[in-house]
């Protein structure tokens, strides 16, 4: 995927990361958001959610998990075709206009470098890539043509509704952290093409190509690699990190993908 395909497969892309939390990151969004307008990302919102929180182990005062309420902002491009996501402890670049990881990668380290700019972050702790890749196979064609041979299930004499296969891989990933994981999920299904319930792609708009809202067969490869650990906030370092997350991505893509989906997507 280094190379941009004519009919690139890509439909939903996010990179992120995820740094010491900053709990007055609220009073710092308006220098952040500045910064990101006049980079290319004018619209502004902000977004509430209830989220799950698990406390620590405290035999003292045992307490189970508990529901709060938390909030994101969103600054994205005025076309929706792309945009970043913030929260008091990650910076999320997302699109569902990939073009290649040269315009994509630079993106998230620009969020990454106008959070820093504004509220000199410590260390970042999580960095990570994920790809959606839609497998629409052409009239006469089938799925299981995109797709190598272990990936095209159980074989059985009824109709099928929905499958889903997951492959967890632990990766070589220096430079600044050693070893990573890679995530692999194929679904094949017979609907509209949709999104996984922990990926939305909140505030963008979907490329038209892919904007399928009848039911049709077709199957989705969801890619995610990410590494963990305390990593200096130099955006070169980091960069250099997430080269070697997507090289690995790019690896795994053409170990699912049989030589007829590259070349219908080349």
């Amino acid at each position: 995927m280094s190379e941009r395909m004519s009919n690139a497969p890509v439909y939903y892309a996010l990179a992120q990361a995820h740094f010491n939390p900053v709990a007055a990151m609220a009073k710092y969004v308006e220098q952040i958001q500045d910064r990101l307008r006049r980079d290319g990302y004018p619209l502004f919102e902000s977004q509430q959610f209830m989220q799950l929180v698990v406390p620590g182990a405290d035999p003292a005062h045992p307490q189970g998990p508990q529901l709060q309420q938390a909030v994101s902002w969103l600054m994205t491009s005025s076309d929706r075709k792309a945009g970043f996501i913030l929260s008091p402890s990650t910076i999320t670049y997302h699109t569902t206009h990939y073009q290649t990881h040269n315009e994509f990668i630079p993106e998230l380290l620009r969020g990454l470098a106008a959070v820093h700019e504004a509220v000199s972050l410590d260390h970042v702790s999580r960095l990570g890539l994920r790809y959606l890749d839609a497998v629409l196979p052409r009239a006469g064609e089938t799925t299981e043509q995109y797709l190598v041979d272990g990936l095209h299930g159980i074989d059985f004499d009824a109709p099928r509704r929905h499958a889903m296969m997951e492959c967890v891989f632990a990766t070589d990933t220096r430079p600044l952290v050693l070893q990573g994981t890679l995530v692999v999920r194929v679904y094949r299904m017979t609907a509209p093409l949709g999104f996984p319930p922990d990926m939305l792609p909140s505030g963008l708009v979907i490329a038209p190509n892919f904007e399928i809202k009848t039911a049709r067969e077709h199957g989705i490869i969801d890619t995610d690699h990410y590494v963990e650990g305390r990593m200096p906030v130099e955006m070169e370092k980091l960069n250099e990190q997430l080269l070697s997350l997507h090289g690995m991505i790019k690896s795994v893509f053409g170990a699912t993908t049989t030589d007829h989906a590259r070349s219908a997507w080349a």
